[in-house]
């Protein structure tokens, strides 16, 4: 599920690179934030893919770089977003910041109560802790950290979900272009129309 999730996530992270593109073609600043933010959101995927091929037990430290990619580096693709907001788009730029200001509160959140939880003061072994206690030593913390982790989560979701309101200026569909009447012979037209790109669209 979670490798499909990083599928559709690299799909809507080039589709929304294809329309700043579009947008601005010439503007060198827009270019080089949207070509980073690309980049980001494409490494922010691949955590994904990680944290879904290493569960947290018994490969914990795996997991943490994929969450760190995930989350760490979405985080920054959220603010290279928000700042392209800014420049592009005025109304959904507010809105936008409110959601990269709740990402930010939720990592801190998150860090702090996960750097108390296995820092050894509630025992060690905490990784493959599965079920708690309300009554016993650092409940609390690992409460606090699990919210912040689906409040994370959910900030994500909120902010991809900004962009319905931009994608429905978008019309996508499919060229295909075939030269020959089988596979086996490959006309100098058809090795041409194959460097194209797949996916057409306009605005």
């Amino acid at each position: 599920m979670l490798n499909i999730s990083a599928f559709l996530g690299i799909a809507t992270v080039y589709v929304r690179y294809k329309q700043v593109y579009a947008l601005n073609p010439g503007e060198s600043k827009i270019t080089r934030l949207n070509k980073a933010g690309f980049t980001l959101g494409v490494i922010s995927c691949f955590g994904l893919c990680i944290i879904a091929s290493f569960q947290k037990y018994p490969l914990f430290y795996m997991h943490v770089i994929g969450a760190c990619l995930t989350f760490g580096v979405g985080a920054i693709y959220i603010l290279v977003q928000t700042i392209l907001s800014y420049t592009m788009q005025q109304k959904i730029f507010w809105i936008r910041v409110t959601v990269l200001l709740w990402c930010g509160t939720s990592i801190a959140s998150m860090f702090v109560s996960s750097v108390l939880l296995y820092s050894g003061l509630y025992g060690t072994e905490l990784v493959q802790k599965l079920h708690w206690d309300p009554h016993e030593k650092g409940y609390i913390v690992h409460i606090s950290s699990t919210i912040s982790e689906w409040s994370l989560a959910f900030s994500f979701l909120s902010f991809f979900l900004t962009y319905i309101r931009d994608f429905q200026k978008i019309s996508l569909r499919a060229d295909v272009s075939l030269s020959g009447h089988n596979l086996c012979s490959t006309p100098n037209s058809f090795v041409a129309d194959e460097r194209t790109l797949l996916i057409g669209g306009h605005l």
